[in-house]
């Protein structure tokens, strides 16, 4: 089924090449989930540069009309360039210790979180990941996140049995500081993925590496993460950097199977109490089981 749907994609969008001869495409609709084709859009058709939402399914559209009543009806002169899609709730430090206390969680308040929680994930600790506004959209992109050390070849099965319960045969991302992405995956020069949009290969040298975020295929579904979109996941995937060596982090959405991603600090404590989670971050504050 996705060697056909990758034949008749790229024949329409040659199609639509020969007749525009425009180098830029967006891709958008519910058939652009699908992170395999993306990721060989670039080689499989004409165009240069290939642009694909965080949100390029049904949900996207509430964003699309905004963005169309703005430009176009009310012809605004300064165009809103879409960067990132933390564009959920987000909470304070006083409503979620407000919550902590009142389900009368033990806590910690650490200035240094992400030099903390990356000591632990290297020591194979399973973190519930909480901070700042939500992800708008049906990827987690590090605030509403579960993370593991991508180099324990265990870390997938720990977070697919524990937390996910699903199949074990099922991938996670690699979320990778963006000025060492071209060192462990196949990239075009300059090309970045914000959304974790795409599956692209990983470098051979690499694969042995991250064994818990490569696919049978030496693939991965990367998300390149940035200083100034996120710079708590950025200083966190740093701190394991510094740690470790490697500036990956496995990095999949804060949920149980079945179940939404979690909005707030009550979502993220009845989830981190309902399954095999070691330890929740949300702010700065920390708790262990």
């Amino acid at each position: 089924m996705q060697q056909v749907f990758e034949e008749i994609c790229s024949h329409m969008l040659k199609f639509l090449y020969r007749k525009t001869q425009v180098k830029n495409l967006v891709l958008s609709g519910g058939s652009f989930m699908n992170s395999v084709f993306n990721g060989k859009a670039h080689k499989l058709t004409p165009f240069n540069n290939v642009w694909i939402s965080s949100c390029p399914a049904d949900d996207g559209l509430s964003i699309g009309a905004a963005l169309y009543l703005y430009n176009n009806i009310l012809q605004k002169k300064t165009r809103y360039e879409l960067k990132h899609n933390f564009l959920g709730p987000s909470y304070s430090s006083n409503k979620i210790k407000e919550d902590l206390i009142k389900y009368k969680v033990k806590f910690k308040y650490e200035k240094n979180i992400g030099q903390i929680v990356s000591r632990e994930l290297a020591k194979g600790k399973l973190v519930g990941w909480f901070q700042g506004s939500m992800e708008f959209g049906q990827r987690a992109l590090g605030n509403r996140s579960i993370l593991a050390d991508p180099r324990n070849k265990n870390s997938k099965t720990k977070v697919n049995q524990a937390v996910k319960y699903r199949e074990n045969f099922r991938p996670f991302a690699p979320a990778v500081l963006d000025k060492y992405v071209h060192q462990y995956f196949e990239l075009a020069k300059g090309e970045k993925i914000s959304f974790m949009e795409k599956v692209v290969k990983v470098k051979k040298e690499k694969i042995n590496i991250l064994p818990a975020v490569v696919h049978k295929d030496f693939s991965a579904r990367v998300q390149t993460v940035d200083n100034v979109t996120n710079k708590v996941f950025y200083n966190l995937i740093n701190e394991f950097y510094k740690e470790t060596g490697v500036p990956v982090l496995l990095n999949t959405s804060f949920n149980l199977n079945g179940e939404p991603i979690v909005c707030s600090p009550t979502d993220a404590i009845r989830t981190f109490y309902s399954c095999g989670l070691d330890i929740l971050v949300m702010d700065n504050f920390i708790v262990y089981k």
